[in-house]
C-alpha cells in the first residue's frame, strides 16, 4: 500500500487535531505516494533505530516521540536530529510520530499504563474540552433515516458506551425558491412548507469535515440548512491520566515493588510514605506531575508519573505517594498501542517492534 494510506488511517484513528500546540505529530520524512510493505515501531528514533530499520528492510518508522520538534533550516548533519534526516532520506525511509494526541486518546498511554497494573474501573483523570461540538440540521420526512444513518455511519452520535445517540422533533421548514434554483420540491417563486425533522447529534470535533461530507451527499435538497455548534462539555473519552482501582488493595512498599516490575524501573523516585495502603491509583504517562492536584482531589492513594522535580516532592503533604517511574518507562508501552492500531486496520502488513532501548538516561 501506499505511505498515505497508512498516515490517513494513523491521522483520524489518533486525531492529530487532539495535540499540544507544541507538539509536531504526523508524518515527518517521506514521500506520501511512496510504496511501503513493513513498519518498525518505536518510542524514540535514534541512529539506532534507522540502522534497525534498514536491517530489516522496514519502509517507515513509527514513533511516539517526534523526531522533529523544531523547523529544520538546514541538512548539513550538525545536530543528531539532521543527521537521520538524512539517513533516513537516503534509505528512502519514512518517520512518522503520534505523541501528544496519543497520549489523550481514548485507549492511549495513560490508559495502556493502568491496564498493565492491573486497575479496574478506569476513568480519565484530566478530561480534554474543546473537543466536542454538536450538529444541528434538519431533514425532510422522506429521507431522515437515510441522512440520519449517514451521519451516524461518519462516526457520530458516539457518547461513552453507546453509539447512534440522538435526538429528533418534527416541524414545518420554508423557503422559497428563485430563479436560479433547482428545489427538490416545490416550485420556484412560491413560497413552500415542507414536514422536517430537526435532527441533532453530538461529535468529535476532528470528524467535523467527515460527517458534513456525509450529510451533503446524503441530504436530497440543493441547499441544506445545518449548523455547528461548539460545546463546552468536557470530553469524559478523552484526555490527560488515568484513576482507577486495584483489585485488591498493598501496602505501599508492595505497590513500589509491582511498578519496578511492572515498568522494569531501575531507579524509583517517590515522596514520604504516608503508611496508608493503596487501593485507588492515579497516573499519567510522561511529564504529569501538573495533575497532582487532580489526582489527590480524585482521592487516589498514589499518583505515578514521571519527570518530577525537587519541590514538588513537598506538594503530596502526606496526602498521597508521589512515584516517578522514569519517562521512558512510563510511555514504553506506547509502541503496542501503534502495533495494534495499525494491525486492526491493516492485518497483512508487517510490523515488529524495535529491539533498540532509546532510553537516553542511564542507572549507576
Amino acid at each position: 500500500m501506499k505511505l498515505k494510506e497508512l498516515c490517513s488511517y494513523l491521522d483520524t484513528a489518533v486525531p492529530l487535531s487532539f495535540q499540544e500546540d507544541y507538539d509536531n505529530c504526523g508524518l515527518q520524512v517521506g514521500i506520501p505516494e511512496a510504496e511501503i510493505s513493513s513498519a518498525l515501531v518505536t518510542i524514540d528514533v535514534t541512529g539506532e533505530v534507522i540502522e534497525e530499520a534498514i536491517a530489516h528492510k522496514c519502509d517507515v518508522v513509527v514513533s511516539h516521540h517526534p523526531l522533529i520538534f523544531r523547523g529544520i533550516k538546514s541538512l548539513t548533519g550538525r545536530s543528531y536530529v539532521e543527521r537521520i534526516i538524512h539517513s533516513a532520506i537516503k534509505n528512502d525511509l519514512a518517520i512518522y510520530s503520534s505523541h501528544t494526541n496519543l497520549d489523550v486518546f481514548k485507549d492511549g498511554v495513560s490508559r495502556k499504563m493502568a491496564e498493565k497494573l492491573g486497575l479496574e474501573d478506569i476513568v480519565v483523570l484530566s478530561p480534554s474540552e474543546n473537543t466536542l461540538v454538536k450538529l444541528v440540521t434538519y431533514i425532510p420526512e422522506s429521507h431522515f433515516e437515510k441522512v440520519r444513518n449517514k451521519i451516524f455511519e461518519a462516526g457520530a452520535g458516539e457518547i461513552g458506551n453507546y453509539d447512534q445517540c440522538g435526538f429528533s422533533v418534527s416541524g414545518t421548514g420554508s423557503f422559497r425558491a428563485n430563479e436560479k434554483a433547482n428545489p427538490f420540491v416545490g416550485e420556484k417563486g412560491k413560497l413552500h412548507l415542507e414536514n422536517e425533522i430537526r435532527f441533532e447529534t453530538i461529535l468529535f470535533s476532528n470528524l467535523q469535515d467527515k460527517v458534513t461530507r456525509a450529510l451533503l451527499e446524503t441530504h436530497p435538497y440543493e441547499e441544506v440548512a445545518y449548523d455547528f455548534y461548539a460545546l463546552k462539555n468536557k470530553n469524559a473519552e478523552i484526555g490527560l491520566g488515568c484513576v482507577g482501582k486495584l483489585h485488591d488493595q498493598v501496602s505501599e512498599k508492595e505497590f513500589l515493588k509491582i511498578v519496578s516490575s511492572v515498568f522494569d524501573a531501575k531507579g524509583l523516585r517517590y515522596s514520604k510514605l504516608t503508611g496508608k495502603p493503596v487501593r485507588k491509583v492515579a497516573l499519567c504517562g510522561g511529564s504529569g506531575v501538573s495533575l497532582l492536584n487532580l489526582a489527590i482531589s480524585s482521592g487516589a492513594d498514589v499518583f505515578l508519573t514521571a519527570d518530577i522535580k525537587y519541590h514538588d516532592f513537598f506538594n503530596t503533604e502526606n496526602k498521597i505517594l508521589l512515584i516517578d517511574t522514569g519517562h521512558y518507562e512510563s510511555e514504553k508501552f506506547s509502541t503496542e498501542i501503534l502495533k495494534g492500531l495499525i494491525i486492526k486496520k491493516f492485518p497483512k502488513f508487517a510490523v515488529r517492534f524495535s529491539e533498540t532501548n532509546t532510553n537516553p538516561i542511564n542507572y549507576f
